[in-house]
């Protein structure tokens, strides 16, 4: 009797950690390709500008460490996880029927213990602070939308004083006077830097959820089936 060896072998680590990881290195690295685009395309935007101005140029390393970058980066930041904040608490309360970003449409609110596998109902493999029961849990529970917030609120502040930074050098190269943070929260230049961010992110959220109920995405979790019918709910691809 002859036999056929099994061939397939499992992935070494690196192949394991590539493949089970491969969403979030991916986006990891095309986020680092992207700043640095941002990077080196901010640098020649902003000596065009000095130039035009009679100021010199600066060197990449100058730019990199100025305000203007920092202000940049950080005030597009704040309204992705303003987003992702907004989205996971009112994803809790309401639903939109169709949409696979939705809960079913009477499952509205925080669910019971036993849907949510809570206490004496979690399994073997359910994190530690889920089986408690005490304010571990409360906080555990909630720990995902808390830390959202809390980057937002982070990175929002960041951008006020990068935006106050930015906005008194150009006050300075206009021969005018600088103003206080507080005083520079309430210029329109700062309120133009958050909301331009804001509205783009809300339009991106509420038109993701009602295209999902009438378009597909074949094999996307963020698609509900080829298949499946409009008014399906909660169902992914």
């Amino acid at each position: 009797m002859s036999t056929t060896a099994n061939t397939s072998s499992p992935r070494s680590g690196v192949r394991r950690v590539l493949h089970d990881n491969g969403l979030g290195i991916v986006f990891g690295v095309l986020f680092l390709l992207m700043l640095g685009g941002q990077a080196v395309s901010g640098h020649a935007y902003f000596n065009d500008q000095q130039i035009s101005e009679g100021v010199e140029p600066v060197s990449l390393g100058h730019y990199l460490t100025s305000s203007s970058f920092a202000v940049d980066v950080v005030e597009n930041w704040q309204s992705e996880y303003l987003q992702f904040f907004l989205y996971i608490f009112a994803t809790v309360w309401l639903v939109q029927r169709g949409s696979s970003e939705s809960k079913e449409v009477d499952d509205v609110g925080p669910e019971s213990e036993r849907d949510q596998r809570i206490g004496q109902y979690a399994g073997p493999g359910s994190p530690r602070w889920a089986r408690t029961g005490d304010w571990r849990t409360v906080v555990f529970s909630r720990s995902l939308g808390l830390v959202m917030g809390g980057i937002f609120l982070l990175s929002w502040g960041a951008q006020s004083v990068a935006g106050w930074a930015a906005f008194n050098a150009e006050q300075l190269t206009s021969r005018q006077d600088p103003v206080t943070w507080l005083a520079y929260l309430g210029e329109p230049e700062f309120w133009n830097r958050t909301t331009q961010n804001w509205q783009s992110e809300m339009l991106a959220v509420g038109s993701m959820a009602v295209l999902g109920v009438y378009l597909r995405q074949r094999g996307s979790p963020e698609s509900k089936p080829v298949g499946a019918a409009h008014a399906d709910t909660g169902e992914t691809g």
